[in-house]
């Protein structure tokens, strides 16, 4: 079993997209819990451009 990682943006109009896949759960859950996949915790300018230009997002991780 694999899993991919989805970003989620709370703006309706931005849709979902996975960034990465073939992913282990544990590797999963690693990315997941790095602050830099959460706009409300990021701190790298990416990441933060990224905030300025579609608002809150996160990364999730699902089955594939």
């Amino acid at each position: 079993m694999t899993y991919k990682i989805v970003r989620m943006f709370k703006d309706d109009n931005i849709s979902s997209k996975t960034i990465k896949r073939g992913l282990t759960l544990v590797e999963a859950q690693d990315h997941c819990q790095d602050p830099e996949t959460s706009s409300s915790t990021c701190n790298e300018p990416v990441n933060l451009q990224r905030t300025q230009l579609c608002g809150d997002w996160f990364d999730g991780f699902t089955e594939e």
